[in-house]
């Protein structure tokens, strides 16, 4: 792991996050780039030079956040992009090799009924960088357990498992392996990868209606310091993320959570 992207927007967490995107990669002697995208909307009497002042101010402001922040060390990086914030994570990923993208669960929404608010929700939903979500006000430590929840034990590409297999390393983690037996299953789906099992400590099994479900009947039992889940057409954010938010009264993860993508095709 060599380069973490930390989104920012308008959320008073961003320092948090960014601080926790900091102590994250110190452990991983890694550089941290932290990015803004924005917007310029033409109205009457718009100055020529506004889109370059715009800019400027965009980055003065990611100036400021860098200076509030203990550095420990590692380079902190600015990037900025005129335009939505994933158009900018693909030209930036098109330029950058982005190992890991560490956000905030809400970086726009204020709402406290929110736990993903539309920006991380679309991050989730259309690209294929591990993320880690978070949480508002999480303060950096050792992770010691991770329970990874799946609900098809295929993995096509293993290149895909190398930030749970860094993180185990580095902190001697425990994973935890729960395999959620759906409905529609296919008996594939119940074998696990060699790849994956190797990272494991022990494997648990649950049935339920869905990989969430099962998620949330389990997490309470084993009361893991992070979540990983796969990121796939049919898996755990699958019907949450139909419109790109999720409720805090439908799921609420008071631990990092990351988001890997093996997908099953």
């Amino acid at each position: 792991m060599k380069n973490i992207l930390v989104p920012v927007g308008t959320s008073p967490n961003a320092l948090k996050t960014l601080q926790y995107a900091v102590d994250f990669a110190a452990d991983f002697f890694c550089d941290v780039y932290v990015m803004q995208a924005y917007t310029v909307l033409a109205t009457m009497g718009m100055t020529s030079n506004m889109h370059e002042v715009v800019g400027k101010n965009t980055v003065y402001q990611l100036e400021e956040l860098i200076k509030a922040v203990d550095a420990k060390g590692v380079q902190i990086k600015i990037l900025t992009y005129e335009g939505g914030v994933l158009e900018a994570i693909k030209k930036i990923s098109e330029e950058l090799w982005v190992d890991l993208i560490v956000i905030e669960p809400k970086s726009t929404d204020i709402r406290d009924e929110v736990y993903l608010g539309k920006t991380t929700g679309s991050i989730i939903k259309q690209t294929d960088i591990p993320t880690l979500i978070v949480p508002e006000d999480y303060e950096h430590h050792p992770i010691t357990s991770i329970l990874t929840a799946f609900k098809s034990g295929i993995v096509k590409n293993r290149s895909k498992l190398v930030p749970l297999k860094e993180i185990k390393e580095k902190y001697n983690a425990s994973v935890e392996l729960l395999l959620v037996k759906t409905p529609g299953y296919n008996e594939e789906d119940l074998v696990i990868d060699s790849g994956l099992k190797e990272l494991s400590t022990g494997v648990s099994h649950a049935e339920s209606a869905t990989t969430f479900q099962g998620v949330l009947q389990h997490i309470q039992l084993v009361n893991p310091e992070m979540l990983c889940v796969f990121r796939r057409k049919r898996g755990f954010f699958s019907k949450l993320l139909e419109k790109n938010v999720i409720l805090k009264r439908d799921f609420h993860c008071t631990t990092p959570l990351l988001v890997l993508s093996v997908k099953k095709y």
